[in-house]
């Protein structure tokens, strides 16, 4: 039995959402709902592979992780039709929809719009044109009022304009409070801080210190961790919320800053693409909230801190380790770094220390390890590593044979690369004869619709039989 020509096209669809909020509270399911079921309606099935959502990326940003999966599957020739909400969740700049939708077309993959028709005539491409310069517009007109009004409401003293309740705060929204959103004491949190703030201002205890105390108390931070980090004290330290005045405007916003490598436990298409930069504190707009700890209190922890400051910048800085950083471990990913030996007495040894997996730390990860690979003796290490660089600088020639291999294996790659893609839509070009023939003796089309087809479609089969043999 044939099977219609319609119900041998393969879909997809393709779903975005910009903010970590949206993302939080899932309204991308209200998106993938519409198109399931227009792609239902139209009488096709989706595969749960051809479901390409993007949660919390900016349509500003052409470089997200689902949309590459969606353009290498559109260029190897998987998918004939592409289901989008609308032009402005593909992307928010007029440009890049252009770019993304030239590219399926010349793949030979239709993008199916719920709100908007795509037609070759020249009034439906000037709109699609208005719709996408609008879509930019939109964007910028709502990144701008959004910063004047969280500035206006800063200086109106409005706590609203704040991201949320450090710790030691609830945040209270103007629905929950009295008309206006503020910031309550949390008493159980705020005596820990009380407690920091007396111990480096009174004891002049370091930070480190205070992270030692915490945990042995056994204090939780509010995320649930069992093991308190130096950068969240330190940022506790510094907030002037404690003292009963949140700043507002302490960063901004700048162009994204390269990365060597992307983070372990990150994706490689980062989800913003833009930077945060600090303000300075001249142009910070302070709003009044209930102080956890006295003003002097607080001046005194600074005037501790600079003077902890002072003194770091005495000590040696910079690598101690010829390989520290460069190392990674194969179990869990993690950098090794220069750990030095210890006598019984806890005097460092001199003339030998050891390369370190960071993830055989255990105070890192709540108190237990997540690694148990070896460690590495520094010396034996560094002089294997001098030794094969020694060997190569003498023997340039290596290099020159590595760079030719290499150069080999990418052309080799391309060119397979190619042929596998003639492949595949040689046997796309195969099916859809199959189909044309089903369908002519199903009576679907008539022969004079027939007839064309029969005509070209063996012409360009022989076609791609020369490009790929």
């Amino acid at each position: 039995m044939g099977f219609k020509e319609d119900q041998m096209v393969t879909v997809s669809l393709y779903a975005r959402v910009s903010s970590g909020k949206q993302a939080q509270e899932n309204t991308i399911a209200s998106q993938v709902a519409a198109l399931e079921r227009q792609i239902s309606v139209d009488g096709y099935e989706l595969l749960r592979e051809y479901k390409f959502i993007d949660n919390g990326y900016s349509g500003s940003n052409l470089v997200r992780p689902n949309l590459e999966k969606l353009r290498d599957r559109v260029a190897e020739g998987k998918i004939d039709k592409i289901y989008i909400h609308s032009p402005d969740r593909l992307s928010r700049k007029y440009a890049y929809q252009m770019i993304l939708l030239e590219e399926f077309q010349k793949a030979g993959a239709e993008a199916v719009f719920l709100n908007y028709e795509i037609n070759d005539n020249p009034e439906s491409q000037l709109l699609l044109q208005m719709q996408g310069m609008i879509a930019e517009y939109e964007r910028a007109k709502i990144m701008e009022r959004s910063r004047r009004g969280k500035i206006y409401a800063a200086n109106k003293g409005c706590v609203s304009v704040m991201g949320g309740a450090p710790y030691g705060y609830r945040y209270i929204d103007k629905c929950t409070g009295v008309g206006q959103a503020l910031f309550e004491i949390n008493e159980e949190e705020a005596d820990v801080v009380r407690k920091v703030f007396l111990w480096v201002g009174r004891e002049r205890a370091s930070i480190g210190e205070v992270c030692r105390r915490l945990n042995t108390m056994s204090i939780i931070t509010r995320t649930g961790k069992k093991c308190w980090d130096r950068s969240v004290i330190w940022g506790m330290l510094k907030n002037p919320a404690y003292k009963g005045q949140a700043a507002f405007g302490k960063t901004k916003v700048g162009v994204k800053l390269q990365h060597i490598r992307p983070q372990r436990h990150s994706c490689e298409q980062p989800k913003d693409n833009y930077s945060i930069y600090p303000v300075e504190k001249a142009n910070w707009i302070y709003v009044k909230v209930p102080n956890i700890v006295n003003e002097d209190v607080f001046d005194i922890v600074q005037e501790q801190l600079a003077e902890n400051r002072k003194i770091a910048r005495t000590r040696e800085r910079g690598a101690k380790y010829l390989l520290q950083g460069l190392i990674v471990c194969k179990c869990c990913r993690y950098a090794y770094y220069g750990s030095p030996v210890r006598n019984k007495r806890g005097e460092k040894v001199d003339h030998y220390a050891y390369y370190r997996c960071i993830g055989r730390d255990s105070y890192r990860f709540g108190g237990n390890k997540i690694c148990d690979n070896k460690h590495i003796r520094t010396d034996a290490l560094e002089t294997a590593v001098w030794e094969e660089v020694k060997h190569l600088l003498k023997n340039p020639n290596r290099i020159l044979e590595e760079y030719k291999r290499k150069l080999s294996e990418f052309k080799r790659s391309s060119w397979d690369k190619k042929s596998d893609l003639l492949e595949k839509q040689e046997n796309k070009l195969q099916r859809g004869i199959a189909r044309l023939i089903d369908s002519y003796a199903q009576e679907y089309i008539s022969q004079e619709e027939f007839e064309p087809r029969k005509t070209f479609l063996p012409i360009l089969h022989q076609t791609l039989i020369t490009q790929t043999g």
